[in-house]
């Protein structure tokens, strides 16, 4: 089991730096299994992408390591033996200890099962429907967790359910800025998640966001989806102020860093295609010196 936890704390340093980042503030106990849940929907979301970039296999062979893994996670959660992991577990035990709903892991595996074969969304509303399965849910299964006074407790479900919308916000905030920083890696996986209708709207082809640096029709797009992330921020924001202290301190950092890349982004002159935007080391060091001056 420490091994386990472990070896999902190693992947989301690795791979999830403003996450891992903003882990630091909690305590020991709580944040181990917010790196269970990033190690569980990292690895799922591994066998979609890596594979994908060359590291071998057709959408066939991805679909057939999806559909194994989802059948020793379903396995594991049926108490049934999984063979040597190192990834479940961590997750079936932090599951347990927090009774977190599976349907959120079920409208996850669902939404990764998509990107075997959606390239593309025709309008926002298509969009959230994938993006409730890969961002929102991710926000609802860390709620109880972040909730959570003690090692032993869990939240009441009426608390629960009035956080659950803004977690689900929070989510899908932290997604679409990861949307509109990685267009050109997108698209080298022939994926355009930006919505077709967005794309119309400011006269924006693919062949527009597979340029050496953004074009003034492209710099228009992005600044409406900067805009419309920031409304999931927004909306995030009352239900960031009812967690817990020691939460609330890592969920602000989370949502200061992550949004800083949409200030980078800015900065940039919304040119998303010559270079990734990233929130430079000095001002992620200054948000968490004001994190850390908040009461835990």
């Amino acid at each position: 089991m420490s091994a386990s936890y472990e070896y999902c704390r190693a992947l989301h340093r690795r791979h999830g730096r403003s996450y891992y980042l903003a882990t630091r503030l909690l305590p020991a106990w709580k944040r181990r299994h917010v790196h269970a849940l990033y190690g569980f929907t990292r690895y799922t979301d591994d066998i979609v992408d890596q594979l994908e970039t060359g590291r071998g296999g057709d959408a066939q062979h991805r679909a057939r390591r999806l559909d194994g893994w989802t059948a020793r996670f379903r396995a594991g959660l049926a108490g049934e033996p999984t063979g040597p992991d190192p990834i479940l577990p961590a997750v079936l035990h932090t599951i347990a200890v927090f009774d977190l709903p599976l349907a959120d892991f079920d409208a996850f595996l669902t939404s990764m099962r998509m990107d075997l074969t959606v390239r593309e969304y025709q309008d926002y509303s298509d969009l959230l429907g994938y993006m409730e399965g890969s961002a929102a849910v991710i926000g609802t299964m860390m709620l109880p967790v972040l909730l959570a006074e003690n090692r032993a407790g869990r939240p009441a479900a009426d608390r629960l359910a009035a956080m659950r919308e803004p977690a689900r916000q929070l989510g899908l905030g932290f997604q679409l800025t990861n949307f509109i920083r990685d267009v050109a890696e997108d698209l080298q996986r022939d994926r355009v998640y930006l919505p077709q209708r967005d794309l119309d709207r400011f006269g924006v082809s693919r062949a527009d966001l597979a340029a050496d640096s953004a074009g003034p029709a492209v710099r228009e797009l992005v600044r409406f989806e900067i805009d419309r992330a920031r409304e999931h921020y927004r909306a995030a924001e009352p239900g960031i102020a009812l967690l817990p202290p020691v939460s609330q301190r890592c969920i602000r950092l989370a949502a200061t860093v992550y949004g800083g890349i949409l200030v980078e982004i800015e900065r940039n002159g919304y040119d998303v295609l010559s270079r990734r935007a990233v929130v430079p080391r000095r001002r992620r060091l200054t948000a968490v010196i004001q994190q850390l001056g908040r009461p835990a």
